[in-house]
């Protein structure tokens, strides 16, 4: 019998490999992205400290979009952690997707990030 292979399970392997060769420090932290299928999720990291330094969401309560799961949620989301990236002084991150494709959700809050001013 063939069985069917488990998504996430396949997405946390890629991730933990990714993970395995990039880290966040202070100056330059970890933009990290999580997608779930009812919101998507953006935290800059400090792993050095273990630390979040900043944080934006499509489940916060003043996000202005009709859906929160689609491109136009995550460009929203990316713009709002560059604006908060650069409150905090940060210019430069290092890009983690999360092991998810770069494509939809997560290639619009990356391009609205850059857009506003993150570099990476």
């Amino acid at each position: 019998m063939i069985t069917k292979l488990d998504k996430n399970a396949s997405r946390k392997k890629r991730h933990a490999r990714v993970r395995s060769k990039i880290t966040g420090t202070a100056q330059r932290p970890r933009l990290n992205v999580f997608r779930s299928n009812k919101y998507i999720y953006a935290q800059l990291i400090d792993d050095m400290n273990g630390v979040t330094l900043a944080s934006a969401s499509s489940m916060e309560k003043d996000f202005s979009v009709e859906s929160t799961s689609n491109v136009e949620a995550a460009t929203k989301v990316g713009e709002t952690i560059a604006k908060r990236a650069t409150e905090n002084g940060l210019k430069s991150v290092v890009f983690d997707r999360g092991g998810y494709l770069y494509h939809g959700r997560v290639k619009a809050l990356a391009e609205a990030a850059r857009e506003n001013g993150l570099q990476f």
